[in-house]
């Protein structure tokens, strides 16, 4: 059964709706004050809907805008955490109001895999008499155009082809997954250094 849009729900369930690990809102519940759950018996954490659209913008700053977890402390302390809600909404309600792309008639519609071929002109040969056999034959041949040897038609070519320039296949955008991979890595890490710092 399906939770209204009101309803408290469990660390599981927001970390399946947000798409991340639970050991990580529990490392943000450290980092960022303002995310409070109610916390029952045996540690179970209960979080209201604005914790849950609270949880949403910082998801969105870090990994969407690419804010560190300060950069998105200064904006709690000094702008709230409605702003950061509100910032959420907002984006949401902007995908929501898009309107989907409709198609094009298909007299303007482009027209895809048309190939448009180009016959060549076969020059008619020019048609001989038997009475002008003679006179064709004492006709001066015409200076043949000689042809250049096929290396120097090659380089030609060559030089006529415009220059692609060659672009290094390792100069990749960065990924926003690659960038949440990170993140994710980084707070296992500092989540591991809290816990052997405990131990000390």
């Amino acid at each position: 059964m399906d939770k209204g849009p009101e309803a408290f729900r469990t660390i599981s369930e927001v970390a399946d709706d947000l798409d991340l690990p639970q050991h990580v809102l529990r490392f943000w519940e450290t980092r960022f004050s303002h995310i409070k759950p109610l916390k029952r018996g045996g540690g179970r954490r209960y979080y209201r809907p604005d914790d849950v659209t609270l949880l949403r913008g910082i998801k969105h700053l870090l990994y969407g805008e690419g804010y560190t977890i300060k950069g998105v402390q200064r904006i709690l302390r000094e702008q709230g955490p409605h702003h950061v809600m509100t910032l959420w909404r907002e984006l949401e309600d902007e995908e929501v109001e898009m309107a989907p792309v409709t198609s094009m008639p298909e007299d303007f519609a482009p027209q895809r895999n048309t190939v448009r071929t180009v016959e060549p002109q076969i020059r008619a040969e020019p048609q001989i008499s038997l009475h002008d056999e003679e006179e064709d034959l004492v006709e001066e041949v015409p200076p043949s155009i000689e042809l250049a040897p096929a290396s120097h038609q090659d380089e030609a070519s060559r030089a006529a082809e415009p220059r692609q320039d060659k672009v290094p296949e390792r100069v990749q955008a960065f990924a926003p997954e690659n960038a949440r991979k990170l993140q994710l890595t980084l707070f296992e890490l500092l989540e591991c250094k809290e816990i052997l710092d405990a131990a000390r």
